[in-house]
């Protein structure tokens, strides 16, 4: 009798070692599956930081292009008073008072 109360009480050791195991091993994958989770969420951080510098930069490329175009029209406005400048001056009415008086001969 003795016999079958030492056995069953080393089975019941054996199960009871067996689920401590199992818990360890519950706890060990819940604080991996933690661990990840935390790296998800710093990797989605930083994917968001990543669109709003690329927002920024798009957007300051954008004020770049306007400010280039703009500058664009200001030099052709220029260059289209510079060309216009002598035909302007050319195309002004003499004032016969101002014009040479005819050589005698």
């Amino acid at each position: 009798m003795n016999a079958k109360i030492a056995l069953a009480a080393a089975l019941a050791a054996l199960a009871l070692a067996g689920c401590a195991k199992k818990e360890e091993a519950v706890e060990a994958t819940q604080e991996a599956a933690a661990d990840a989770a935390a790296a998800a969420t710093e990797a989605a951080d930083a994917a968001g930081q990543a669109v709003d510098a690329a927002g920024d930069a798009a957007a300051a490329a954008g004020d770049a292009a306007a400010a280039a175009g703009d500058a664009a029209v200001d030099a052709a406005g220029a260059a289209v008073d510079a060309a216009a400048a002598p035909v302007d001056a050319a195309a002004a009415p003499v004032d016969p008072a101002a014009a040479p008086a005819p050589a005698a001969n």
